[in-house]
């Protein structure tokens, strides 16, 4: 005798059954497309790196909360901050508590390709916001021979909008680079690359030659909230100009 799994199971049992199962599958997809609709979209690193930032100079990357601000004084010619460059940031991605800010420092020696490419960069900011900034330094890095030998002259940038070339073609990229390294030269910064670290909670402020390894940077962090920490307890605020300097 042939044997049938639904030959002791009542019909009526059988199709409750299977509507239930049919009723809680639809309840099931309603659930997730819902939530799936209502959840931001998922987006690359650099399109949520700087999404918190208002879309002017100077840029930035990471969270806008952060407490610590790294200002990385950099020339798109220089080849230590070439290699230099995409470790920092991926210690920043690291690090949630800190955030990246660019500060131009084009050096005479690279010149004129060093400010060329800072026009470039400060465009790609100006047309697209923080995002675009730092997806044109790290192309300029990527292609870049350095040393001020430039880009490839038959060589020109992917994401060249109409908007950026208007400001190219102007003479804002001039004026907000100038500014930048006429005050790194008041800080006495004239070598890249150059970090300042910046405790957003204290004001303590910590300046670092060359390209600093990770651990040194969490060693420098921990100083300065150190120094932010005694200075609370003293009530005394910031101490002078608040700014220390390690060792060149």
């Amino acid at each position: 005798m042939q044997f049938s799994p639904f030959s002791h199971f009542p019909l009526h049992r059988l199709l409750r059954s299977l509507i239930v199962l049919t009723l809680t599958g639809l309840l099931l997809a309603t659930w997730y497309l819902t939530n799936k609709s209502s959840s931001p979209a998922k987006v690359s690193a650099d399109n949520t790196s700087s999404q918190n930032f208002e879309a002017i100079p100077p840029w930035r990357y990471g969270k806008a909360n952060s407490r610590f601000t790294l200002v990385l004084y950099a020339d798109l010619e220089c080849p230590f901050c070439k290699s230099y460059y995409p470790e920092l940031r991926a210690w920043v991605d690291r690090n949630p508590d800190t955030n990246l800010q660019w500060h131009h420092l084009p050096l005479p020696m690279h010149e004129p390709a060093a400010t060329r490419q800072a026009r470039l960069v400060e465009c790609a900011g100006e047309a697209e916001g923080h995002t675009a900034f730092w997806q044109a330094v790290t192309w300029v890095y990527q292609q870049t021979r350095s040393d001020g030998a430039g880009i490839p002259e038959n060589m020109q940038y992917p994401a060249l909008t109409p908007a950026m070339q208007a400001c190219m073609d102007s003479t804002r990229p001039e004026a907000i680079i100038q500014a930048q390294a006429n005050e790194g030269a008041r800080e006495g910064i004239t070598a890249t690359p150059t970090l300042k670290l910046n405790d957003n909670q204290s004001g303590h402020i910590l300046i670092l030659p060359g390209p600093v390894e990770g651990d040194v940077l969490l060693s420098a962090l921990d100083l300065l909230c150190t120094d932010g920490d005694a200075d609370r307890e003293k009530g005394s605020g910031v101490p002078d100009d608040g700014v220390s300097q390690l060792p060149r």
